[in-house]
């Protein structure tokens, strides 16, 4: 029962959703033609559609969502953490969006109600080994404007973490924690009360051109098995998992493209939960290409501890018994991932061999809280990390936009990576894109 109740908490609130009627889940009446659309129902989509609504009032707007709800994905399969942006390399929109959006974001769950906590938050070195790599992290954060953060040495930690070992560490006060699915509800009821339109169930699964409808503009036809098809002088594709699927359908490049990565997470037995108070966070390690395990507060009061990382074997795969064909071989034949394979291979096997074996991801958290105990943690929930990646087996961790060449590019916008911490940063995002939309479309700006 315990591990059907944490799934859960990835779902957004059907009761909330069953009294709040945003979504037309059938087409039994709709309108056809539109001014924009948005396709996918994640938070980045979301909160553009909002932006786009904030700035243009008079726009007739739809998102379009595959799924029977909002947020089903990475919006709703994440650990709930108010980045500050102490991680990103200076001077990168991946740094800049995420110390402007963790802002915006405690500014609209002020404003909207929505309960957060200013946790804070400890990167430990646990080790002296560490402590260059630690002190390069706070000078990247200074530089990249998070307030308040401290360097703290042993004593100090255990002030605000007392089960935790460290010889130094950065303590960031400002870090926070929130419910994302209660964000992208809230996102979704401004849409609504902004007269923008959402259709769940909407699969895309093809784009055509079509003639102007008398305004002297050509539309994109939006299709989906099934359904009518949906038109608008313009589309932005905002579609997470999928986003190089939507963007080869309009003649994009395949490259970069999205490889699957699932984040298992242990959740700390509640009578535990004394073991740790805030979020606790490893050094990086630049050897390897993904964070480590790391300590994670929820709002219902549980502890998160992990994830790994492995690949999934469907992009929807939140299962290691989830296997979709299509996308596995899709992964394996694509050589960036084969590369980025033979670069990380033991780091790989690490990982799987963690995921499978309780006491070994115990080991590591021991690092860090020694007191834990395999009888102290359950398996807890997991979700899939929709990662870029080049063809020479790079991740990509910025920003890329793309319109393709067919005779429809020029009338989309397809979002090919809003990489981590997009959550924290939607707000901040949905600003770049709808400016960058504004150049692209050459829409009037907004005084």
């Amino acid at each position: 029962m315990a591990a059907l109740r944490l799934g859960r908490l990835f779902a957004p609130s059907k009761q909330a959703l069953k009294h709040c009627p945003l979504y037309k889940c059938t087409m039994s009446s709709y309108e056809s033609n539109y001014d924009i659309m948005v396709i996918g129902g994640g938070i980045v989509g979301l909160a553009t559609a909002r932006e786009i609504l904030l700035r243009y009032p008079e726009k007739k707007i739809a998102v379009l969502e595959k799924e029977r709800e909002i947020g089903m994905h990475q919006s709703g399969h994440n650990s709930g953490v108010i980045h500050t942006g102490i991680y990103y390399t200076p001077g990168t929109l991946k740094a800049k969006l995420c110390v402007r959006g963790a802002d915006l974001m405690y500014q609209y769950c002020d404003k909207r109600n929505i309960p957060y906590k200013r946790a804070g938050k400890v990167i430990v070195a646990v080790n002296e080994n560490e402590i260059p790599r630690l002190k390069n992290l706070y000078e990247r954060g200074l530089t990249n404007g998070v307030r308040d953060l401290k360097l703290i040495g042993p004593k100090e930690l255990r002030q605000i973490e007392p089960y935790c070992k460290g010889v130094m560490a950065i303590h960031s006060p400002n870090t926070g924690i929130v419910d994302y699915t209660k964000v992208t509800e809230s996102y979704a009821e401004e849409i609504k009360e902004r007269k923008g339109t959402i259709y769940t169930g909407f699969e895309v699964t093809g784009f055509v051109k079509q003639n102007s409808d008398g305004s002297g503009k050509d539309s994109v036809g939006v299709q989906c098995y099934g359904r009518p098809t949906l038109s608008a002088h313009n589309v932005i594709t905002c579609a997470g998992l999928f986003s190089d699927r939507m963007a080869r359908m309009s003649g994009c490049s395949s490259e970069p493209a999205i490889v699957p990565f699932r984040g298992e997470y242990l959740v700390l037995k509640s009578d535990k939960s004394y073991l740790v108070n805030g979020n606790i966070y490893p050094v990086p390690d630049p050897q390897f290409p993904f964070l480590g395990v790391h300590f994670t507060p929820r709002m219902d009061g549980t502890i998160w501890l992990g994830p790994n990382a492995i690949l999934a074997f469907a992009r929807e795969g939140y299962k290691f018994t989830d296997f979709s064909f299509k996308d596995f071989q899709e992964s394996m034949r694509f050589r960036g991932l084969r590369k980025l394979i033979a670069k990380n291979f033991k780091y790989g096997a690490q990982e799987v061999f963690k995921g499978a074996i309780l006491t070994a991801q115990v080991k590591e958290l021991q690092k860090y809280v020694p007191e834990i105990k395999s009888s102290d943690i359950q398996r807890g929930p997991a979700g899939v990390r929709a990662q870029a990646m080049d063809r020479d087996g790079n991740l990509i961790e910025d920003f890329i936009f793309d319109q393709g060449t067919s005779e429809i590019g020029s009338n989309m916008l397809h979002v090919r990576n809003a990489p981590s911490p997009a959550a924290t940063s939607s707000l901040a995002i949905a600003e770049m894109i709808v400016d960058k939309a504004q150049d692209t479309f050459k829409w009037d700006k907004m005084p």
